[in-house]
C-alpha cells in the first residue's frame, strides 16, 4: 500500500505538470509559441514529454505500475477478508485481561445466562459463536469489507478512465444553419484528439443545424447560446430532436455532443457571367480584441477563394453583422457591441495570383497583388473588376463578367463531439467509492466474550472486550452492553 500511495503522488504531480504546461493535444499553437519564447527550456519540454504529459510513456508507466500495486495488496487483503468473514468467532482462554472486563452475578442458570446472553448480541448485531458456558461474538467487520471496496473501487475507476479515454475520441465539428454534419474523420473541424487505443470507428450519425439561438443582455453579458438540432441515425432517418445547451449536451449512439461556440456564416456566391463559381456558407471568426474592447465589438473575418479563375482569385472578407453599431463607432470612436444581425456589411478586398495556403480560412497574399476593394451589402452584387455595386435584379450580368453577390446571413455553430466508453464505469466506481467509505465512517470492530460460571449464590457473568478503532466510545458501549446482558439473564445478585 505504501508503494501504492507513492505512485499516487507521482501521479498527482505529473498531473500538475499537465496541467501547468501547454499540452500539444489540447492547444499545439501555444506548444509552437511556447517553444519560440523559451527555445532552452521548449527543448528541454519536449524530450522529457512535458508538453503530452498524459501520452508519455512514463504516465503511463506510473499507472500501469499504480494498477499492478494496488491489485498485489488487495488480492491478499480480499483473500483474508473473506477467510474471515467465513471463520466464527474465535474463543479466548482467558478474558480478564482484556481492556474491558466486568463481572456481574446473576440468579439464575448458566446455561439460562448464555442463551440470553447470545439472544442480545445478536440483536446488536454480533456475530455469535457458541461453546459449553462460553460466547465469542464480534462486530464490524463490514469496515474491512468497506476498505476494500472502496480501494477496488479505485481500481475500477483507473481502468474505466484509461478504457474510456484510451478507447474514445474528441473533435470540433463547425454545422452551419439549414446544414448537415455527419460524424467521420474528413468532417470534423480541425485535428481530432484520438485515444491511444482507438480503432477508427466513427459512428456516421449525423447533426441537422435547424437554428441557432444566442441572447444577450443590454450590457452584452451573454444570457442562453442553444443549438436546435435534428439527431439522424447513419440510413439518415431521424432519431430525435434536442436543444444544445452549454453544460447540457445531446447524446446519440454513444456520442455526447456540446455547445462549444458560434458565428456567423454570410452566403457568398461567385459568378462570371451566368457561370456559377462559388455558391456556399463560409464560416467567418473573429481577432482576437485588445485590452478594454469586448469581443462583441469586433468584426468578423473570412476568406473566399477561387483557384479556377485565372492564375487564382482570392477575396478578404470583412462582416459587420450591424451595419448601425459600425457607423456608431465611427461617430462617437468608441467600439459599440453587435449582438444581432442588422443590415449587415461586408468590406471586401481581392487578390490575383497563386494560391500556396492549403487552408480554407486563410489566405497567403504575400506572392499575391492587389486588385480591388469595395463594400457589400446584403441582397446586393458587386462588379469585382471595380468594386461597384447594385441592388439585386436591378441590372443584368453581362457575358464574362465576375460578380459576387451577398444573398442571405446565417449563424454556425461549433458542437464539441466526444466518445468516452468508460463514463458508466467511472460513475459505478464513483458510486462504490461512496459505498465503501460509509462502513469507514460509521463502524468500528469490537470483540466481546462471555463466560457463565455457577456459585454458591447463582451464575458469574464473566464479560470482557475490546476494540480495535474507537476505543474510548467503545468504554461506554462495554458499559451499556454489560448492563443489557444483566438485566436479560434474570435477577441481580452482585456485581465487580
Amino acid at each position: 500500500m505504501r508503494t501504492a500511495l507513492v505512485l499516487l503522488l507521482l501521479l498527482a504531480l505529473a498531473s500538475v505538470v499537465g496541467s501547468l504546461v501547454p499540452q500539444g493535444p489540447n492547444s499545439p499553437e501555444r506548444v509552437a509559441r511556447f517553444q519560440v519564447d523559451h527555445p532552452l527550456l521548449g527543448d528541454f519540454y519536449r524530450h522529457a514529454g512535458f508538453f503530452d504529459v498524459f501520452g508519455s510513456w512514463w504516465f503511463v508507466l506510473i499507472t500501469t505500475l499504480l494498477v499492478i500495486s494496488l491489485v498485489l495488496c488487495l488480492v491478499p487483503r480480499t483473500r483474508a477478508a473473506i477467510r474471515g468473514l467465513r471463520q466464527r468467532p474465535v474463543q479466548a482462554r482467558e478474558i480478564d485481561g482484556f481492556p474491558q472486563y466486568s463481572e456481574r452475578t446473576v440468579a439464575t442458570r448458566p446455561e439460562l445466562a448464555i442463551a440470553s446472553s447470545q439472544k442480545v448480541l445478536r440483536r446488536r448485531m454480533f456475530r455469535v459463536s457458541r461453546a459449553e458456558g462460553v460466547l465469542a461474538a464480534e462486530k464490524g467487520t463490514l469496515r474491512e469489507v468497506g476498505s476494500l471496496l472502496f480501494h477496488w473501487s479505485f481500481l475500477l475507476l483507473l481502468v474505466g478512465v484509461i478504457y474510456g479515454k484510451g478507447t474514445g475520441f474528441t473533435g470540433k465539428a463547425l454545422v452551419v444553419e439549414g446544414e448537415t454534419w455527419t460524424d467521420g474523420a474528413a468532417n470534423y473541424d480541425g485535428t481530432v484528439r484520438e485515444g491511444r487505443f482507438f480503432s477508427g470507428d466513427f459512428t456516421g450519425v449525423g447533426v441537422r443545424l435547424l437554428d441557432f439561438e444566442d441572447t444577450y443582455r443590454r450590457t452584452g453579458q451573454p444570457m442562453d447560446f442553444v443549438s436546435h438540432v435534428d439527431l439522424l441515425e447513419p440510413d439518415g432517418s431521424l432519431a430525435g430532436r434536442a436543444d444544445i445547451r452549454v453544460n447540457h449536451p445531446a447524446e446519440i449512439d454513444g456520442l455526447s455532443i456540446y455547445q462549444y461556440g458560434f458565428g456567423w456564416a454570410p452566403v457568398v456566391e461567385v459568378r462570371e457571367g451566368d457561370r456559377l463559381l462559388y455558391s456556399a456558407p463560409a464560416p467567418f471568426g473573429q481577432l482576437s480584441p485588445p485590452a478594454g474592447v469586448p469581443q462583441l465589438a469586433l468584426p468578423w473575418n473570412g476568406v473566399v477563394k477561387l483557384p479556377s479563375v485565372g492564375e487564382g482569385l482570392g477575396i478578404q472578407l470583412v462582416l459587420w453583422p450591424d451595419s448601425s453599431a459600425y457607423l456608431q463607432s465611427l461617430e462617437t470612436g468608441r467600439p459599440v457591441l453587435m449582438t444581432q444581425a442588422n443590415h449587415p456589411i461586408m468590406f471586401f478586398t481581392t487578390w490575383r495570383g497563386p494560391l500556396l495556403d492549403p487552408s480554407p480560412r486563410s489566405l497567403d497574399i504575400s506572392v499575391m497583388r492587389r486588385w480591388t476593394t469595395g463594400t457589400i451589402g446584403q441582397g446586393t452584387t458587386c462588379d469585382l473588376a471595380t468594386g461597384k455595386c447594385w441592388e439585386d435584379g436591378t441590372r443584368p450580368v453581362g457575358p464574362g463578367e465576375l460578380t459576387m453577390s451577398f444573398p442571405a446571413l446565417r449563424q454556425y455553430s461549433v458542437l464539441q463531439v466526444s466518445r468516452d466508453r468508460g463514463v458508466p464505469i467511472v460513475l459505478a466506481a464513483a458510486i462504490l467509492l461512496l459505498l465503501g467509505l460509509l462502513p469507514a465512517l460509521y463502524t468500528s470492530r469490537r470483540k466481546v466474550w462471555v463466560r457463565a460460571e455457577a456459585n454458591g449464590e447463582g451464575t458469574v457473568l464473566k464479560v470482557g472486550g475490546f476494540a480495535l478503532q474507537r476505543k474510548s466510545q467503545f468504554e461506554e458501549e462495554f458499559s451499556k452492553l454489560v448492563d443489557e446482558l444483566e438485566r436479560a439473564s434474570g435477577e441481580k445478585v452482585g456485581t465487580r
